[in-house]
């Protein structure tokens, strides 16, 4: 299939229009994958599924999924997510952003649409995640006895270090960290958490009201407009600049988070902690 290369992605500059040539269509069950040029579009990614797609209209039909695609050059078959044989990126390869419909797309050009509320939510959700994984390594500063890697803020990573699963929800998160034996040997000390939960909790809400007052600018740097372009999320907080791997959307400034909070709990067993995180 000849599709002139990846996509081109104009979603981590806020974009929620475009317009695009159609250059390739896909079977997706029994549904329609429409591939163009370029794309406003943020898809699924299945390598790290935490944002869902954007939703949105193509060419006036409502795109009911978005998903990663990929073929290889000179091939004909385009796999789609969890199917993708190679690495994000492999050389050989074209990725590509699929627009799922019920009916096939009709026109070879076509006017893209992304409803704007849900990615509004989605980035304030994303963005949120951040702030809220930053300071809950603060937070949670004091429970290590051994050196692993820190945050941009100069921290203990708790959250790289630990984290199972996250889920970017609409103007929140959801994010699991793991507390066995693995964390427990790189010098994590889980031993009366659940009773401090509470403090670390309060601690670690209090930075975030800091960082939402100072109204602090967030952008994403990206190195290329192709879907696969390894982009970074920064955030200029008053203790420093950060910067995060993140093929996200996410706001412009802290400000617009409003009240932002954060809820914490303990699995029964003690394995597993997690963090509801919520912008309003």
């Amino acid at each position: 299939m000849d599709i002139g290369g990846s996509t081109l992605v104009s979603y981590p500059e806020g974009e929620v229009r475009g317009r695009s040539a159609v250059v390739g269509t896909v079977p997706v069950g029994d549904r329609h994958g429409t591939i163009v040029a370029e794309t406003p579009f943020h898809p699924l990614d299945h390598t790290w599924p935490d944002q869902p797609a954007d939703t949105g209209t193509i060419g006036g039909l409502a795109v009911v999924d978005c998903v990663t695609g990929a073929v290889e050059e000179g091939g004909e078959a385009v796999q789609l997510g969890e199917d993708i044989p190679v690495r994000r990126g492999t050389p050989g390869w074209s990725w590509l952003v699929v627009h799922v419909t019920d009916a096939p797309v009709p026109d070879r050009e076509v006017e893209l649409v992304v409803d704007a509320a849900v990615r509004h939510a989605l980035s304030a959700g994303h963005t949120a995640c951040h702030l809220a994984a930053l300071a809950l390594n603060a937070a949670l500063a004091g429970r290590w006895r051994k050196e692993v890697p820190r945050d941009a803020l100069g921290h203990p990573d708790f959250d790289q270090t630990a984290i199972a699963s996250s889920r970017i929800l609409p103007g929140g998160s959801r994010d699991v960290y793991r507390l066995g034996k693995s964390l427990r040997r790189k010098g994590f000390t889980a031993e009366g958490l659940a009773e401090e939960l509470p403090e670390i909790a309060q601690r670690a809400g209090d930075r975030l009201k800091e960082w939402v007052a100072a109204d602090a600018p967030v952008w994403i740097d990206s190195p290329g407009p192709e879907l696969t372009a390894r982009r970074t999320w920064h955030c200029g907080l008053p203790g420093g600049e950060v910067a995060i791997p993140c093929g996200g959307t996410h706001l412009s400034r802290t400000s617009e988070l409003g009240a932002l909070t954060v809820t914490l709990e303990l699995s029964g067993d003690g394995s597993e902690l997690t963090m509801h995180t919520a912008a309003g």
